[in-house]
């Protein structure tokens, strides 16, 4: 039905920078807020960033003023841009969409399969 194709992910040094991308692609009618989480080894997975349809953002207390989130909706894509970051950082990175496959029906979450950002000198 609904596919979530993530890109962008690797090696950084601390202090570098990556751009994640997610592209959602198959039967969609709306997407509504969509959304970054992580998971590090270990622990809980959890969420990072989310904008809405609106284009109103929040993020998690830890990577405010570093991250930005945003998306194109012409391209039911959404960004993830990682600046100054940190070996705490360090995890698989998933993204998330709320989307809406048919008339008839109601929204759905959908996720990616997750790329790997290590931050590590």
């Amino acid at each position: 039905q609904v596919q979530l194709v993530e890109s962008g992910g690797g090696l950084v040094q601390p202090g570098g920078s990556l751009r994640l991308s997610c592209a959602a692609s198959g039967r969609i009618v709306a997407i509504y807020a969509m959304g970054w989480h992580r998971q590090a080894p270990g622990k809980q997975r959890e969420l990072v960033a989310i904008i809405s349809s609106g284009g109103s953002t929040n993020y998690v207390d830890s990577v405010k003023g570093r991250f930005t989130i945003s998306r194109d909706n012409a391209k039911n894509t959404v960004y993830l841009q990682m600046n100054s970051l940190k070996p705490e950082d360090t995890a698989v990175y998933y993204c998330n969409a709320n989307v809406k496959s048919s008339y008839i029906s109601g929204s759905s979450d959908y996720w990616g399969q997750g790329t790997q950002v290590t931050v590590s000198s």
